[in-house]
């Protein structure tokens, strides 16, 4: 089957949630990478939305955390002070999915103004929970469409902490978890350097050169001594998320695509 290089980077990171898992996740392309792992290879999942769902399966994909399909699949809902209090900050969040406006070499990420704050450029959506899934979930996942302009060599502001300056800097900011862990877009997946937490490609996806992902970074990024090829899509997977897709167009009055 052929397939888009956005479905390649969906399927690229719903492969990355453990089955089992228990995940905070985004909404937009965090939601679809981690509803498609529900339905494919990670069927025992746990999807936390901070509105309070605990245990979500939505059959379309939430227009926001508070989309009444969240609840009503939900195994339970509790207060949004009880996600955060006792499941994030308590440690019982595996995983953060959570996607960017700007991201640089160290897994920082920028969704509150691009340029200057007191006069930006473009006022962005903000932080919502952000900050504080990158500041306490054990681990954190990072999914976003890869160009110069979204991978910047220094963040306009930093919403929320990844790996900081690099090295140990998360540390000694005193931050639990191990931070971002993976950066996966529609080019590449990339990891954090140990040592450094530079984050450096560690796989190219079917058919993209490291010449593309060179022009479409900000800053001079590097490459693993190993560079694994992506797996391509299945039939399977992608058939479970044009289905997704398809439903979610459906249910929210969209064109197909849009979803």
């Amino acid at each position: 089957m052929t397939y888009t290089t956005n479905e390649m980077m969906t399927v690229a990171a719903a492969r990355r949630l453990k089955n089992g898992s228990v995940c905070f996740v985004g909404i937009g392309l965090p939601s679809k990478a981690a509803n498609l792992a529900r339905l494919t290879s990670s069927p025992d999942v746990v999807l936390i939305y901070e509105s309070g769902p605990i245990g979500a399966k939505p059959s379309v994909l939430p227009l926001s955390i508070g989309d009444g399909e969240l609840a009503e699949t939900a195994d339970t809902v509790v207060p949004t002070g009880e996600i955060f209090r006792y499941w994030l900050q308590g440690g019982r969040i595996d995983v953060g999915f959570l996607g960017a406006a700007q991201v640089d070499r160290f897994g920082n990420i920028n969704t509150t103004v691009v340029g200057d704050y007191h006069a930006p450029k473009v006022r962005l959506p903000g932080a919502g929970g952000a900050p504080e899934i990158a500041g306490s979930a054990k681990s954190v996942l990072i999914i976003l469409k890869q160009s110069s302009r979204s991978f910047v060599d220094k963040l306009d502001f930093i919403t929320s902490v990844g790996h900081g300056e690099g090295g140990d800097s998360r540390k000694r900011l005193g931050l639990p978890g191990a931070g971002p862990v993976g950066i996966i877009t529609d080019l590449c997946i990339m990891e954090p350097e140990a040592g450094t937490h530079e984050f450096v490609v560690t796989a190219l996806h079917p058919g993209v050169t490291r010449e593309q992902v060179v022009d479409a970074t900000g800053w001079a990024i590097r490459f693993a001594d190993q560079v694994e090829q992506t797996a391509e899509p299945t039939e399977v997977e992608l058939t479970a998320l044009r289905d997704l897709e398809a439903r979610t167009a459906a249910a929210h009055g969209q064109a197909p695509g849009e979803a």
